[in-house]
């Protein structure tokens, strides 16, 4: 069945035609880095340390930050001197996350780990909207937490924090979970917790992001406007991120996009 992720949606929004290059004419793009590895290897130890309480979690990090490097390109050069970084921080920053979720949340059950989400755009039903989310747990309260993992270095500055196209993630999470669970929308709360590498105390930080009626209106409009413009094939260059507030496309005077 047809489908949209976040991260396809926020190539979109980024650039109409890059959207095109990567998820209708197959192109590969970005494939990966040291830092992309070790956020993975980071998120599968926070998925087994929640629901598994690992008993050695940094023994099962280095082996799957190991695993996941060897997946980087063949012909991709490491930086030694990272990767090594890498490997302490990673053993810090694990024996963290369950002592942070316990001052944070204090008394909670576990709901869900890597919660799949597939549930059909009201206004394209012949879409669906596509996610997993990291955690979800309830608290004495009644109310469930979404929370979303999120490696760094130091952290999020302000603007980061409240950047619509950062936070439309947990935005539509709490969404398509409502419409899932058939939970009121009001006993749904949505947090980042940042798992920072280099900071040099709150190495975990756990913060609310909240989503208001208006916001999730603009939320859905974006995904909708999305879909109408993918269906329509209209595939407009977005040249202001060509290099940018997005970074570096991978694709600018290629031949792919002269």
């Amino acid at each position: 069945m047809p489908h949209i992720s976040f991260s396809e949606l926020k190539i979109w929004n980024e650039c109409p035609f890059k959207h095109k290059l990567l998820y209708l004419d197959g192109l590969k793009g970005f494939e990966g880095n040291e830092h992309t590895a070790f956020g993975t290897a980071v998120h599968s130890t926070c998925e087994q340390l929640v629901e598994n309480n690992l008993h050695n979690p940094s023994e099962y990090f280095q082996e799957h930050f190991l695993q996941e490097l060897q997946k980087l390109p063949k012909n991709y050069k490491l930086s030694k001197s990272l990767v090594t970084d890498m490997r302490t921080q990673g053993n810090m920053l694990v024996k963290l996350v369950l002592p942070a979720l316990k001052e944070h949340f204090s008394d909670y059950t576990l709901f869900s780990v890597e919660e799949k989400l597939f549930e059909p755009v009201e206004e394209y039903e012949e879409y669906n909207f596509k996610g997993y989310i990291d955690l979800v747990i309830k608290t004495s309260d009644g109310r469930y937490h979404i929370i979303d993992w999120k490696t760094c270095s130091w952290g999020w500055n302000p603007q980061k924090k409240n950047d619509k196209m950062v936070t439309y993630q947990l935005t539509l999470y709490k969404h398509f979970f409502s419409l899932k669970h058939n939970v009121e929308v009001d006993k749904i709360a949505t947090h980042f917790a940042l798992l920072k590498r280099t900071a040099k105390r709150d190495n975990i930080e756990i913060f609310k992001v909240t989503s208001g009626r208006i916001k999730t209106t603009n939320a859905l409009k974006l995904l909708d406007t999305a879909l109408y413009n993918i269906n329509e094939n209209k595939h407009i260059k977005n040249r202001l991120s060509c290099h940018g507030k997005f970074g570096f496309c991978e694709f600018y005077k290629t031949e792919h996009c002269p």
